[in-house]
């Protein structure tokens, strides 16, 4: 894979469960409709190779490139570097999984990286443009920690970050609500530690209110336990809203699956539903859910483009449907 040019498009239309683009690596993908065209904006994957570990030190992304369609039957559109971690001057390393978000006449970016004491934080960058370049906040965004930002902007305007993520995400390091280097998670029969969320200030680059923590209980009312590892929450947080209900959608990272939770309110409690994507190719699963026109769709990647590599992998996308009762139809990623 060689140097990138902006606006890199591919030959061909894009398929359901193909990659979007093979000129690079990509992961992690956040999809937005904007100005009438899909824009998806995901983790760039360097083409390097390194051992696995927990701590996801395989993921040392440094930039992140915005993709757009102009459907879902058209070529996609590689719009080129759109922020590097060399111009975000509080991050040193990681940008991992980042979303956008549009308000204010505005386009946001906010993503995730370590800080010069190694402790994950997520930050906002600008732009007047969905395609970018992003201006970087002086900052990150205060009272921040963890990863995987996701923005949701309800139909009353207000917005939301979702994030969180175990394990290399340090989650489990702040559950006293400050850094705990040595800090671990809640024993397998306790509560399952939630993904975080918080409402954003109008103006989009600061909490409006502490972070809180997000609930999600089983059929009975009874919180999800850390040893529930087939619902149980691990990373990869994402908010959409259909027919009034809320959808809480997660990776469950050591089981390998997309699963998703249904509440009356974005702030939860949530009832768990079942599973959204069976286990794709590669460690990691990360995802987002889109309408586009009539139809709703599943951004998701796997590994297959690298042959199974875990820190080398490709942004696809299938539809998604629902059942009458408002439930997701499970999807298998092998699926045509």
């Amino acid at each position: 894979m060689g140097p990138l040019e902006r606006n890199n498009i591919m030959s061909k239309p894009v398929k359901y469960n193909e990659p979007l683009v093979t000129h690079i690596y990509t992961a992690d993908p956040s999809a937005h409709v904007f100005n009438g065209k899909i824009y998806i904006y995901p983790s760039h994957d360097l083409d390097r190779n390194h051992t696995s570990n927990d701590n996801g030190d395989q993921y040392d992304m440094e930039d992140y490139h915005v993709l757009s369609m102009e459907d879902t039957e058209s070529v996609c559109t590689d719009h080129g570097e759109a922020l590097h971690v060399k111009d975000v001057s509080w991050a040193s390393k990681q940008m991992w999984a980042p979303d956008a978000a549009y308000k204010n006449d505005t386009y946001y970016l906010f993503f995730p990286a370590r800080d010069h004491d190694d402790i994950f934080r997520i930050g906002a960058a600008t732009s007047s443009s969905p395609s970018g370049p992003f201006i970087p906040e002086p900052s990150y965004i205060p009272g921040s920690f963890s990863i995987d930002p996701a923005v949701f902007i309800d139909d009353d305007n207000r917005a939301y970050m979702y994030f969180g993520g175990l394990w290399g995400g340090q989650l489990e390091k702040w559950r006293t609500g400050e850094y705990v280097a040595d800090g671990q998670g809640p024993a397998r029969d306790e509560p399952a530690l939630g993904p975080r969320v918080a409402e954003l200030s109008e103006d989009m680059l600061t909490f409006q209110e502490s972070p809180e923590e997000i609930l999600i209980l089983d059929e009975h009312g009874s919180p999800l336990t850390a040893g529930d590892e087939e619902r149980r929450y691990f990373e990869g947080p994402w908010m959409h809203k259909f027919n009034g209900k809320y959808y809480l959608s997660y990776s469950t990272g050591t089981t390998h699956k997309i699963v998703y939770a249904m509440s009356e309110s974005p702030k939860g409690p949530f009832i768990f539903k079942g599973t959204i994507l069976t286990p794709v190719i590669g460690w990691t699963t990360h995802h987002s859910i889109v309408q586009f026109r009539d139809k709703w769709y599943l951004f998701y990647h796997d590994s297959s483009l690298s042959g199974g590599a875990d820190n080398k992998r490709c942004v696809k996308f299938t539809e998604l449907e629902y059942n009458e009762d408002g439930t997701i139809r499970p999807i298998s990623p092998n699926r045509a």
